[in-house]
């Protein structure tokens, strides 16, 4: 049981087909907790127009069961006693015994049908998305292992620049390729469900991050300090700011152009604002002149201040625009 219940105008508009589709979504969810909702909904329908269509299905279905019902008796008397004849009318059971007179046969235990492997986790991991069904959960994983080994068994140094240059497009690469008819052949009906919409997206945009942060940043945990004679790279967990600002930004240019295009204008924007002053600077070391430019976006408080008041906003955006994800790459 909830603590709000649906007002009487939507509970009418409802059952005459008025109401808008996704205020219509969010009362059928609703409608699933809440006992007394279903009933007025329930009693709305009758006394509307549809009422006349339903009764008269329903005398139709209750018609067609009590003429079904004497010849089932029969044959179930008959199955039971093969030297009983046939009962004649009078011992056919009434309309009202029939239910008692008939009892459902029970199931074979061969014939029940086990429960999914996985169970409640296969679930899980269905909603979370396709990204963490297919290739860029391992591919994550990669980046990571790949990095340890060019520091540790290639000898490369400067390793955790390159690695925290591309940390933060990461989670907007998962997010587009979790969402979106291009990634789930069941994409139309998940997203138009209740449950679809913007709460699909962030619990998919969550998966996403569950995964790549933990990975990235124990990674940059372990790879070894860059040379003293070079620029200090930022800390390990100095992306996490700029990753979730990046990734709140993709959701909320979403809105307006669909998750694949978002996340390319946003991970590219990035790319771009690195590479732009790696290419105009005279210092002839890429290595280090990366760390200096990363040093300049996320070292500091006032480049994390910059992050968290511009993943504030998007959320916000985000938040005021809920309902332009309602059918967000469904048509």
């Amino acid at each position: 049981m909830t603590g709000w219940h649906a007002s009487d105008d939507v509970v009418a508009r409802y059952s005459d087909g008025s109401l808008p589709e996704t205020d219509a979504w969010s009362l059928e969810k609703h409608l699933e907790g809440c006992g007394t909702c279903a009933a007025r909904v329930s009693l709305a329908a009758r006394e509307g127009a549809a009422g006349v269509v339903l009764a008269e299905v329903r005398d139709a279905v209750l018609t067609a069961v009590l003429e079904s019902a004497p010849a089932t008796a029969a044959r179930h008397a008959t199955a039971a006693s093969p030297s009983v004849s046939t009962p004649t009318p009078a011992a056919v059971p009434s309309a009202s015994s029939v239910p008692s007179a008939l009892p459902a046969p029970p199931v074979p235990a061969a014939s029940r049908r086990p429960r999914a492997v996985g169970g409640r986790l296969g679930r899980i991991l269905w909603a979370a998305g396709p990204a963490l069904r297919g290739a860029w959960a391992g591919a994550v994983a990669l980046v990571a292992v790949g990095a340890l080994a060019l520091a540790y068994g290639g000898g490369l140094d400067g390793t955790r620049p390159l690695l925290l240059a591309a940390a933060p497009v990461v989670p907007v690469a998962g997010v587009a390729l979790s969402y979106g008819r291009h990634a789930d052949p069941l994409h139309e009906i998940v997203a138009t469900s209740p449950s679809g919409g913007l709460r699909l997206v962030l619990m998919r945009t969550a998966a996403v991050l569950a995964v790549s942060v933990p990975l990235l940043t124990g990674a940059g945990l372990l790879l070894p300090a860059t040379d003293p004679r070079l620029p200090q790279a930022p800390a390990a967990a100095a992306w996490l700011l700029p990753g979730l600002a990046l990734t709140l930004a993709t959701l909320a240019l979403s809105g307006y152009v669909g998750c694949r295009t978002a996340s390319a204008v946003v991970g590219g924007g990035w790319l771009l604002a690195l590479a732009a002053p790696l290419i105009t600077a005279p210092d002839p070391g890429l290595t280090a002149r990366l760390a200096q430019q990363l040093s300049l976006y996320f070292t500091g408080a006032s480049p994390q201040w910059g992050w968290a008041t511009a993943a504030a906003l998007c959320a916000l955006l985000l938040a005021a625009r809920r309902s332009a994800y309602d059918r967000l790459e469904t048509m």
